[in-house]
C-alpha cells in the first residue's frame, strides 16, 4: 500500500518538539513553566511538547482580545478586508495541507483519508465564510410613515472557543472563521490530547495579517483555565464542542454573567434502514456512519434499525464488509479504522461492551481491544457489532464515543420513527429507502438537527450543524452562525416635518 510517507513528505511537524502559546500576537512560554506531553494515539509515542497555561496566561489572553476588539482595528476593517484575510488563511493552510494532514494523525491516531478529508474541510470553511461575511447586513424593516427603522449586526466581542479532541482542526476552523469574520477576538482553548495543529492555525492567522490580539491559543485543562474562561466577566461568548454533562456545566457557569452560548453536544444518532432500500448503498453508508473516525464522532449513526423483511440480508452484508476492516498503520491508505484517543477512553469503550455482553446482548463482530501487528503499543478497538439489544440497555441509551453499533429490527414506518426519537440526544440521524415521500415523511418526524437521506455525509460548508433536545443548540458551519457572532442593533428615527408630542403638553 501506498503512504503518505512513501512520497517522501517529511514536514516541519515531524521536526518540532515544543510549541508555544499564542497570546497577543506572539508564541510564548506558560508563566509557570509547565508543559503538556502529546503522544501518538496509534504508536503511544510521544510527539511533542506543549506550552500548558496557567490562569496567569488566561487573563493575559482576555487582556489581548479585549483590548483589539475595544480598541484595535480588526471589527473596523471593511467586510472586504476582513474576507482577503481569510481567503489568505485558507491559503496558506492549503500551502501547508500535507504538514497539516500528517500533524493531525500524529496526534489524533486518525486515518489517512479522514485527516485528508477533515484538514480539506477546515480551509474550506475560511473561503466559506469569507464569502459568507460579505452578504450579512441588517435590514430595513416596515414601519410607520415618517419613521425609519434598520438593523446592524455589531461583533458580540471576545469569545472563549473551546474545542474537543476528535476533530481538533476542523472543529477550531468551524469556530475561528465565522468568529474573526464578523469582527469578534477569540481565545481558543483546544482539547489537552490534540493541540498541535490549533496552535499552527493561530500562527497561519498572524501570518495572514490577523491582528495581534484577535486570535489567541491556549492549550491547558479544560477543568482549569476552560472553566476560567466560562466564568470570566471579560469574556462575551462560549462556544463549545463536547460532551452534554460538560455542556451543562458550561451553561450554568456561563448563566451567571449571562454569556451568550453555543453548545454542540453528544449524540446517539439513529439509522434508519427500509425495506425499499438499496441495500448495498445502505450497508456501505452504515459502515461509514458508525466506523468512521473509528466512531469518535458525536453524529455516529450508532442506533441502526433494519425493516424486518430485510433484516437478514443487510446484516449479512453488513457483518461481512466489517470483517474486511483494516485497522494499523493510520498513514496507509489502505486503513480504515484508526487509533482509539488514548486509554481512557479504550476502557471506556470496552466497558460498554462487556455492559452489553452481561444484559444478554450478542457480540456478532468485534467486541475486544486489538493490538494491530506493528502497533501493539497504541488504543486500538475492533470494530463491534451488537445485537439482540433492547432501549433498556446501557449501551442503546449512552453514547460510546467508539467504533460499536448496535442492531435492532423494526416492523413498520410508526415503530422506526418511535425507536429514532426515544433518546435524549437529537443530533444526527439517517434514513435509507428509495420512496422519497417516505423520507420526507420520516425526516419530518425525527428530532433531530440532521437528517442524512441516502447519504454518508453529515456536513459541508454551508450546512448547520446542531442539535434539538440535549445535544445543544446553536447551529454551526452556517451562514446563520454568523449570528451567533454577533448582536443586532435596531436603530428607530423620526424624519416628520413638526415635533413628536405624545403627551400632547
Amino acid at each position: 500500500m501506498t503512504t503518505i510517507r512513501d512520497n517522501d513528505i517529511e514536514q516541519e511537524a515531524m521536526k518540532r518538539s515544543f510549541y508555544h502559546l499564542i497570546v497577543n500576537g506572539e508564541k510564548i512560554k506558560s508563566s509557570t513553566g509547565e508543559t503538556i506531553k502529546t503522544y501518538n494515539p496509534a504508536t503511544g509515542e510521544l510527539v511533542a511538547e506543549v506550552a500548558k497555561a496557567s490562569k496567569e496566561d488566561v487573563e493575559k489572553a482576555i487582556a489581548s482580545a479585549r483590548d483589539a476588539f475595544d480598541n484595535g482595528k480588526w471589527k473596523m476593517y471593511p467586510v472586504g478586508r476582513r474576507a482577503q484575510v481569510l481567503n489568505k488563511i485558507a491559503a496558506i493552510m492549503r500551502s501547508r495541507f500535507n504538514e497539516l494532514v500528517e500533524l493531525e494523525i500524529l496526534d489524533t491516531g486518525k486515518t489517512f483519508h479522514a485527516a485528508q478529508g477533515q484538514v480539506s474541510q477546515a480551509i474550506e470553511d475560511f473561503e466559506f465564510y469569507a464569502g459568507a461575511i460579505v452578504g450579512h447586513r441588517g435590514v430595513v424593516n416596515n414601519v410607520p410613515g415618517q419613521f425609519h427603522n434598520y438593523t446592524e449586526k455589531e461583533p458580540v466581542g471576545v469569545c472563549a472557543q473551546i474545542i474537543p479532541w476528535n476533530y481538533p482542526l476542523m472543529m477550531a476552523a468551524w469556530k475561528v472563521a465565522p468568529a474573526i469574520a464578523v469582527g469578534c477576538s477569540v481565545i481558543v482553548k483546544p482539547a489537552s490530547l490534540t493541540p498541535l495543529t490549533a496552535i499552527i492555525l493561530g500562527e497561519i492567522c498572524l501570518e495572514a495579517g490577523v491582528p495581534a490580539g484577535v486570535v489567541n491559543i491556549l492549550p491547558g485543562s479544560g477543568s482549569d483555565i476552560g472553566n476560567f474562561l466560562v466564568e470570566h466577566p471579560q469574556v462575551d461568548k462560549v462556544a463549545f464542542t463536547g460532551s452534554t454533562p460538560i455542556g451543562k456545566d458550561i451553561m450554568g457557569k456561563a448563566s451567571q454573567s449571562l454569556k451568550r452560548v453555543t453548545l454542540e453536544l453528544g449524540g446517539k444518532s439513529p439509522n434508519l434502514v427500509f425495506e425499499d432500500a438499496d441495500i448495498d448503498a445502505a450497508v456501505d453508508g452504515s459502515l461509514f456512519g458508525i466506523f468512521y473516525n473509528s466512531g469518535q464522532s458525536c453524529e455516529a449513526r450508532s442506533r441502526l434499525y433494519v425493516h424486518e423483511d430485510i433484516y437478514d440480508e443487510f446484516l449479512n452484508k453488513f457483518v461481512e464488509k466489517t470483517k474486511k476492516l483494516q485497522l494499523g498503520n493510520p498513514f496507509d491508505k489502505g486503513t480504515h479504522v484508526g487509533a482509539i484517543i488514548d486509554q481512557v477512553q479504550l476502557d471506556t469503550i470496552d466497558s460498554y461492551v462487556q455492559s452489553a455482553r452481561k444484559e444478554g446482548a450478542e457480540i456478532l463482530v468485534g467486541g475486544n481491544i486489538s493490538k494491530p501487528n506493528g502497533y501493539e503499543n497504541g488504543f486500538w478497538y475492533e470494530p463491534t457489532i451488537i445485537a439482540n439489544v433492547n432501549h433498556d440497555m446501557t449501551v442503546v441509551k449512552e453514547e460510546i464515543f467508539g467504533p460499536v453499533v448496535v442492531l435492532m429490527k423494526f416492523k413498520n414506518e410508526k415503530e422506526a420513527i418511535r425507536l429514532a426519537n426515544d433518546t435524549e440526544f437529537g443530533l444526527g440521524s439517517a434514513i435509507w429507502s428509495k420512496d422519497g415521500a417516505r423520507a420526507t415523511r420520516v425526516a419530518n418526524q425525527i428530532q433531530a438537527g440532521i437528517v442524512m437521506v441516502n447519504c454518508p455525509f453529515s456536513a459541508f460548508p454551508g450546512t448547520p450543524f446542531g442539535g434539538y433536545k440535549q445535544s445543544g443548540f446553536g447551529r454551526e458551519l452556517c451562514i446563520e452562525t454568523l449570528d451567533l457572532y454577533t448582536e443586532t442593533k435596531s436603530i428607530l428615527s423620526y424624519y416628520g416635518s413638526r415635533p413628536l408630542n405624545p403627551f400632547g403638553l
